[in-house]
């Protein structure tokens, strides 16, 4: 019997072996589709920022940010977004699975690991099919704050609270997780 474990086991090694492989693979295109959505993100916000400031600007992670997930989601076959346990955008809501990786990312960043470090993926289930899931923690930076700070502007405070009813994005720190890219790869 225990031969024949042995040996069960060494037949599945390979296949142990390959699946390991293509997680890592699927990690590295998710890393890779979260990067081009932060990355085209804050090149927009950062332009118009300087063009025309922070209450026009407002506008462009309204109307930009969906369309640029949108737009890296088609060329990458993966579906990609930004979420936060405090949303501006209720489009943004975290699901279940997002809720409990963005709590377990908090734990971690108080138990004193850099909320820019903080990732984590897994294969799971999401609307009955099999996926890998990836989430990168978002930290907040000094831009950031401008809009999601706790001393926010009266102008930018009218302008969000005139696009954004319900607004929770707000009060954070330099260093807080301001949220998190999602992804999820069919498999």
């Amino acid at each position: 019997m225990k031969k024949l474990t042995t040996y069960f086991l060494l037949c599945l090694f390979p296949f142990a072996q390959a699946i390991a492989t293509d997680t890592e693979q699927l990690k590295q295109n998710s890393r890779a589709a979260a990067k081009a959505l932060g990355g085209e993100l804050k090149g927009v916000l950062q332009a118009s920022m300087k063009a025309s400031g922070p209450v026009k600007s407002l506008s462009v992670c309204r109307d930009s940010a969906p369309a640029i997930a949108s737009k890296v989601s088609a060329s990458k076959g993966l579906e990609v977004g930004r979420t936060s346990l405090k949303y501006r955008n209720a489009n943004n809501k975290p699901d279940a699975w997002e809720t409990a990786v963005l709590q377990k990312f908090e734990q971690r960043k108080a138990m004193g690991e850099a909320a820019d470090k903080l990732e984590f993926s897994e294969v799971t289930e999401h609307n009955g099919n099999k996926v890998f899931r990836y989430m990168k923690a978002i930290p907040t930076g000094d831009v950031c704050l401008k809009c999601h700070g706790s001393n926010i502007a009266e102008p930018i405070k009218a302008e969000l609270d005139k696009l954004y009813p319900g607004d929770r994005a707000r009060d954070f720190s330099k260093g807080d997780i301001r949220g998190a890219f999602t992804v999820i790869h069919p498999l």
